[in-house]
């Protein structure tokens, strides 16, 4: 037996997840509408003597992307030697690509036994994506705002690749948010800042689980994505920026609600007094609701971090 990281991408718009649902009181069956299952299910062109269990290293919700993740899994080929890494990687991509699956396997290695993809790992850095509309939404003959920006120029290559901002307030103060993001920094009591989550467990009620430390958030230019003309014509439309929020580990939906205060900040709905309330008294009651969850299609997950001698 052989344990092998895998070090993945993927476009997480069509999926539920990354994490399979595995329903105990059903028979198994193949999960194809998670990342975890696909890879899975193309594990099994190699015919391992043993049953194929991957193990994640993070989780992301539906419609989150990856950049670079990380998962294990141990594989036992029958002749007792171990897979050549190269052809892991090669053929997985191979059998993704035939069935059209937007994962890509960046590459494979082989690590001790002892390694854990998720407890070995020293940190993890989101990206958010934002696009903020130079101009406000303009008004029709009755004078009322167009609904929701329907309207407004979108890149095709886009969609659901970023999260585009239809301000009725054109001054979007970028400032501002770099200035909210530093409230975050270091270690705080997150309870305001995670959506309950499904999952139940022991560790989850313990007054310590919400206590998170964040060592970075960088507020950054950004840039379309978008092709030829239409790449143009975005950044005549709209100022890109890019949000990156590094730490060890994340509570469940944190990140985005993060990235949704500081546009909230920045949009001039809240200010910098009702996020010192929401970080100082930290209580689901505590969220403003003012602020929008930010969507799942404008963030991913751009690297999983090891100690160097884990590292590719």
């Amino acid at each position: 037996m052989h344990r092998y990281l895998l070090n993945i991408s993927y476009i997480g718009t069509t999926f539920r997840g990354i994490q399979k649902t595995i329903n105990k009181s059903e028979p198994a069956r193949l999960d194809t509408n998670t990342i975890q299952g696909c890879l899975e299910l193309a594990l099994r062109v190699f015919r391992p003597a043993n049953e194929i269990q991957t193990v994640l290293s993070s989780r992301t919700d539906a419609g989150v992307h990856a950049l670079h993740s990380t998962v294990h899994v141990d594989l036992e080929r029958r002749d007792g030697q171990p897979y050549d890494t190269s052809a892991l990687t090669g053929v997985l991509n191979r059998t993704l690509d035939k069935q059209r699956l937007p994962i890509r396997v960046l590459s494979s290695r082989l690590v001790d036994d002892s390694f854990h993809c998720r407890y070995h790992a020293t940190g993890r850095t989101y990206l958010y994506r934002i696009a903020v509309a130079k101009a406000p939404p303009a008004a029709d003959d009755s004078g009322k705002l167009r609904n929701r920006g329907y309207e407004a120029y979108i890149p095709v290559e886009e969609i659901d690749r970023c999260y585009f901002l239809q301000s009725q307030n054109p001054s979007f103060d970028i400032e501002r948010v770099r200035s909210g993001a530093r409230m975050f920094i270091g270690v705080h009591d997150f309870r305001t800042f995670m959506s309950v989550s499904r999952q139940k467990g022991p560790t989850r009620d313990h007054p310590m689980f919400t206590l998170r430390k964040i060592d970075e958030i960088n507020i950054l230019a950004g840039r379309s994505l978008a092709l030829a003309s239409n790449a143009t014509l975005a950044t005549e439309t709209y100022d890109y920026w890019d949000i990156e929020i590094k730490a060890k580990s994340f509570l469940y939906k944190q990140v985005r609600r993060i990235v949704g205060t500081l546009i909230a900040l920045g949009s001039g709905r809240i200010n910098e007094k009702d996020i010192y309330q929401m970080l100082t008294i930290p209580s689901k009651n505590s969220w403003d609701h003012r602020i929008h969850l930010a969507p799942a299609c404008g963030l991913y997950l751009c690297r999983v971090h090891y100690r160097e001698e884990a590292n590719n």
